[in-house]
């Protein structure tokens, strides 16, 4: 039996807590810059309507939707390796499933005994076939764990420093100017200190900052759809994603890439995967 199924009901919730603060800190805290990014530029011009801001929440919407959730939550995290997630760990995978030759343990037919494919795909062919395809297959591996220790070693920077630049708003610019860069090291090397103490515990601490955190924008934000604008809800439709090109052409195709930024974090779901379930 699957160790998931004998896990206590009670070990999961414990595992769906603390994933809040290790898993879904990133993903929660993404969609405030998305905004702010979309209209950086300076082309998108705002109507009397609100096309544009109905354009631009479509589009967050909806690539939440897409991404996050049927993506990572209903077929990426199919993909685990024995309960583990990452690229290392789905290139395990297909090494199992196909005879590559790059890792020990070949085919999983000859290694559980299960009776051979009729025939085989003509991808899964071709890669056993062709050695440059799986050298090729190794190096996209190597290359996917590189980007992802670059984005957990560059977000929490950005991150930080844009935190810390709030401290603008109270202080001069002269102060500010000697105490950015002091005060965000110091987060910083306290931030991966609290690494050496292990998932759980670094899940236990960030926890209830998270479900601080996404109580207070979630009264913040239908406070404000009640008071401001209750029909915002329009915004739910595809059809403002089609009009907010359609009327922003150019700079609306360019504001995708600040778009782009509600599904940052998404990726440690699959990643994470070893320290939680696919339940969590």
């Amino acid at each position: 039996m699957d160790l998931q199924e004998q896990r206590p009901w009670s070990a999961e919730l414990l595992l769906a807590y603390q994933s809040l603060g290790v898993v879904y800190g990133d993903v929660a805290t993404a969609p405030l810059y998305v905004f702010k990014s979309a209209f950086a530029g300076g082309d998108i011009e705002h109507s009397a309507g609100n096309e544009e801001i109905y354009g631009v929440l479509s589009l967050v919407f909806w690539t939440l939707t897409l991404i996050p959730l049927l993506k990572y939550v209903f077929l990426v995290l199919r993909a685990d390796d024995h309960g583990e997630g990452g690229t290392f760990a789905l290139y395990s995978l297909i090494c199992r499933r196909v005879r590559t030759g790059l890792l020990p343990g070949g085919d999983v037919r000859r290694s559980e005994g299960a009776a051979p494919a009729p025939r085989l795909s003509s991808v899964r062919a071709a890669l056993e076939r062709h050695r440059v395809l799986q050298r090729l297959l190794l190096l996209l591996a190597l290359l996917g764990t590189c980007m992802v220790i670059g984005d957990g070693v560059l977000t929490p920077a950005v991150s930080v420093v844009s935190a810390v630049s709030g401290l603008e708003l109270s202080l001069d610019s002269e102060q500010h100017e000697y105490i950015l860069l002091p005060v965000t090291c110091a987060i910083l090397v306290g931030l991966f200190t609290l690494q050496h103490y292990g998932t759980h515990r670094v899940g236990f601490l960030f926890a209830p900052i998270v479900c601080v955190w996404l109580l207070c924008i979630s009264i913040i934000g239908v406070y404000n759809i009640i008071r401001w604008n209750p029909h915002v809800y329009r915004a739910l439709s595809p059809y403002y994603m089609y009009k907010f090109l359609q009327k922003t052409q150019t700079g609306g195709w360019m504001s995708l890439g600040g778009i782009l930024l509600c599904v940052t974090g998404s990726e440690a779901m699959y990643a994470d995967l070893g320290h939680f379930s696919v339940f969590n």
